[in-house]
């Protein structure tokens, strides 16, 4: 990568000034050199100034959620997870799925000792698409996944009205 394309707001044919991102050159240069960092680090499993991926994925879980007639399914990914770290609530037509990640690698062998431990907490809240009956709310975990059924509120179609139409004179 030649020096003159790391400077976005320079024009490669007339040598003006047309800064991208709406005209502000600082956004536009925070922005490649975002690019450059994660450009830099991603085949090594390593974000930006040494944060791991084990801290990457506490952070956001990967959440699947459908809609069927008769529930909303909730399906989240926890690998290496426990069921007592994680917490399942509803509050106000969002479904909220918090938890903690604790990770610790000791390993000791003849001429050194070494201990590492990463702590994760992460926070998710799923807006539901339908009123849901709280009190038939199942949540199962097994193998790291989180699955959750959540009932639709049974509600009884309105009656329809006939309205009688009258002719005008």
């Amino acid at each position: 990568m030649r020096i003159r394309e790391l400077v976005p707001w320079r024009s490669r044919e007339r040598g003006q000034l047309s800064p991208k991102n709406g005209g502000d050159p600082f956004l536009t240069l925070q922005s490649e050199m975002s690019r450059l960092f994660d450009s830099f680090f991603e085949g090594f499993n390593v974000g930006p100034f040494g944060t791991t991926g084990l801290m990457q994925s506490s952070a956001m879980p990967k959440v699947d959620v459908s809609e069927t007639k008769d529930a909303v399914h909730v399906t989240a990914e926890l690998p290496g997870m426990k069921e007592e770290d994680i917490q399942v609530t509803l509050s106000d037509g969002n479904l909220v799925i918090r938890g903690e990640k604790k990770a610790e690698k000791e390993e000791q062998e003849k001429n050194y000792y070494r201990v590492e431990r990463s702590y994760g907490t992460f926070h998710r809240s799923i807006p539901l698409p339908a009123e849901v009956d709280d009190k038939k709310v199942d949540a199962s975990f097994q193998n790291g996944v989180l699955n959750i059924v959540l009932p639709k509120l049974e509600t009884s179609a309105p009656a329809g009205k006939k309205i009688p139409v009258r002719r005008l004179n």
